[in-house]
Formats: structure tokens, C-alpha cells, sequence
């Protein structure tokens, strides 16, 4: 897999819904969601799987459910693609010259399925995008910081977005040095940014948001942080009507 530096997004001021500056584009409809967002999406034309941590992707042709997946493409103006997330990745793409649109669910399984490079593939195999059109964005998730994982998960993961005990210096009780025991973390944002670069996009089109939702809980929702008691933060994209 590549390795390659993250890309910073530039993100719009308003704190109820981060929004990548790079996209402030007349027919582009785009968005994060934060604790003060939950319902932004909630207007016609909004268009959602039963998200199921899979590498299933499906094009949306009209609004309302789909079906079981965890990433929708569209080129239909009025539609608002949905994603919901509590840690797991939110992945947005555009490609504002074909103009179509995906957003994806990537969670550490479907991370290992390659959710969002499949997404960005089908774009271009099956709906005529070229991947010098394409951009991407990552919005908030579980950060390298607090996602901890076993090694059976660590294991199916690329090395390059794996942190170790030793290196992040956390190798500080018996039990931590205890190789039954220790505690490996994962990086999502980088798993998927070597994915999509390994397919065919620019480094340079992918925009992060790297904010870890653990971390910053009076802004994110966290399963990991709040269990049960986790409200979701959903995220969208979508190409205005013209005639709305």
C-alpha cells in the first residue's frame, strides 16, 4: 500500500456543519454533521442504506431507502445521499465535471472491504468519471489516538496504518506488555486515503476533517465514549435541483 501525507481541508466556519471550503460549488449540496446537525438532512430528496459494514455500494436513482449497503453514487439532481456515523469514517466524493456524487460508511470492516476505493472505482468503471475529476472528502471519526482494536483486527489492516503500544509509548503497565494483552490502534483515515490513492486518486484530491469524535465530545458523537447512550452524527451529499 502507498504511504502517502494527509491533505488538510479547509473547513467552513459554521460549527453545526463542517463543510470543505475546496467545494463551494453553485449545484453542490455537502456536509458533516455534528451534535448541533442531526436533522440537516432531513428535507427532500433525502436518500440512505441499512448500513450493514459491508463493501456494498448501490446507486441511488430516487429518494427514500435503497437497501442494505454502506455507500450510495448518484448523478440525480434532488437527491441527498446519507450517511450516519458515531466513530466509524464518513467518505464523501464528487466529481463536479461528470457531476456525480457518493458518500460511504466506512467503519473498520468496511474499511478492510475497501468501502470507499470501491465506491471511487465505480464511479469511473461503471459511470463514465475519470480519477483526475475525482476528489474526496473524510470527515470526523475515531482518531489513531483512542481507536484501540485486538490483533485480530489490527491483523487485517496494512502495517503502515497500524500504531503499536511501544511506539505511542503506552507500554506502561504489566498488562500492556503482556502480549495477550496489548492494545494495538488503528488508523482509518489513513487506511482509506492509502486505498483510494492505490486505486487511481490524486493525494492531493482527498481533504481531511481530522478531528477524532472521542476526543471532542461536546462536538461528536462516540460509540466507543457513550455506548447506548450514542446519538449519530450524519453526513451528506447531493446535487441540487435546478427546478426546486
Amino acid at each position: 500500500m502507498s504511504r502517502v501525507p494527509p491533505n488538510g481541508a479547509t473547513v467552513s466556519e459554521a460549527p453545526e456543519l463542517l463543510q470543505i471550503r475546496q467545494w463551494a460549488l453553485p449545484w453542490l449540496i455537502h456536509g458533516f454533521g455534528t451534535r448541533q446537525s442531526e436533522k440537516w438532512t432531513h428535507r427532500a430528496g433525502r436518500t440512505w442504506v441499512h448500513q450493514i459494514h459491508s463493501g456494498t455500494v448501490h446507486r441511488a436513482t430516487e429518494a427514500g431507502y435503497v437497501a442494505d449497503g454502506d455507500a450510495l453514487i448518484s448523478d440525480v439532481p434532488g437527491l441527498l445521499l446519507e450517511i450516519r456515523t458515531a466513530d466509524c469514517l464518513p467518505v464523501l466524493l464528487v466529481d463536479p465535471v461528470r457531476r456525480m456524487v457518493a458518500a460511504a460508511h466506512a467503519g473498520w470492516r468496511g474499511t478492510v472491504a475497501g468501502i470507499a476505493a470501491r465506491t471511487a472505482t465505480q464511479m469511473v468503471t461503471e459511470f463514465g468519471c475519470r480519477w483526475d475529476d475525482l476528489q474526496a472528502a473524510f470527515g470526523p471519526s475515531i482518531g489513531p489516538c483512542c481507536f484501540e482494536v485486538g490483533p485480530e483486527v489490527a491483523a487485517q489492516f496494512d502495517e503502515s496504518c497500524v500504531v503499536r503500544p511501544v511506539e505511542a509509548g503506552e507500554a506502561s503497565s504489566p498488562e500492556s506488555t503482556n502480549s495477550t494483552h496489548r492494545r494495538v490502534k488503528v488508523d482509518l483515515h489513513r487506511a482509506n486515503l492509502t486505498q483510494l490513492v492505490d486505486a487511481g486518486l490524486s493525494p492531493g484530491a482527498i481533504f481531511q476533517v481530522a478531528s477524532c469524535t472521542m476526543c471532542h465530545p461536546g462536538q461528536f458523537h462516540s460509540f466507543r465514549r457513550d455506548r447506548e447512550q450514542s446519538g449519530r452524527l450524519v453526513s451528506g451529499i447531493g446535487i441540487l435541483d435546478p427546478a426546486a
